[in-house]
């Protein structure tokens, strides 16, 4: 496949193999079945591997699936609003708000506005952009929104866990408890270990479309699912 085609399409179950070897994509699959083609990208160390989701690169088909997919696992918990991490959690946060039927929803920014308020802000790192750190803020205009709300926290992917982690943070500095974790993947299980803030351990609240693991390089080539 040509890198610009991932992401570009739901397929029917049983597609594509799901248990490996895998060459240049792993094969995710849904709750239903329906499987997606994900690039995989070599870590550091050159013998594992991790799936890639780059959703604001994914046709809108593959959006809007993934988009209901979570909302259908959200739904039951009633949430009031979604807030958006930046920057990939802003679309699948925003597809989510209306797939639940809100009319709106809040983005987080790491775009500093003059009236923005120090206080409402975290450090950000990500494992996208490992060597940029940013702040994550909330818009005060915002926290009309949020307070005394059931609040759901969205964001394509969680990983290392520590995107996730800053807007727990935040919503915390502006009082609110969210009450779901949403993410359209959930990449191997390192995150685990990064979710406990405050006493409380976050790791349960994940809900994800689907999860993909750390892979390994074969002996013969391909990538095998790790243990």
């Amino acid at each position: 496949m040509q890198p610009h085609d991932f992401w570009q399409e739901i397929l029917p179950a049983g597609s594509l193999p799901s248990d490996g070897p895998f060459t240049d994509f792993f094969s995710a699959t849904l709750d239903d079945g329906r499987q997606l083609r994900l690039p995989i990208r070599a870590l550091a160390d050159g013998r594992h591997g991790l799936a890639s989701l780059i959703v604001n690169q994914a046709g809108f088909a593959v959006q809007d699936v993934l988009a209901a997919a979570l909302a259908e696992k959200l739904k039951h918990l009633d949430p009031d609003v979604i807030v958006g991490l930046p920057t990939l959690g802003l679309t699948l946060a925003a597809a989510v708000a209306r797939a639940l039927g809100h009319s709106r929803y809040v983005p987080l920014g790491t775009s500093r506005k003059f009236w923005y308020v120090d206080d409402l802000s975290v450090s950000l790192t990500s494992i996208t952009t490992p060597d940029q750190v940013k702040r994550l803020y909330v818009d005060p205009r915002m926290l009309p929104l949020i307070e005394g709300k059931r609040v759901v926290l969205i964001d394509d992917v969680v990983s290392s866990g520590s995107s996730m982690r800053a807007g727990i943070e935040l919503l915390t500095a502006c009082g609110v408890q969210p009450v779901a974790l949403g993410v359209a993947m959930a990449q191997s299980m390192r995150w685990r270990d990064h979710l406990t803030l405050a006493g409380r351990d976050w790791s349960d609240a994940v809900l994800s479309v689907f999860q993909t693991p750390r892979l390994v390089r074969g002996d013969h080539g391909g990538w095998l699912l790790e243990g």
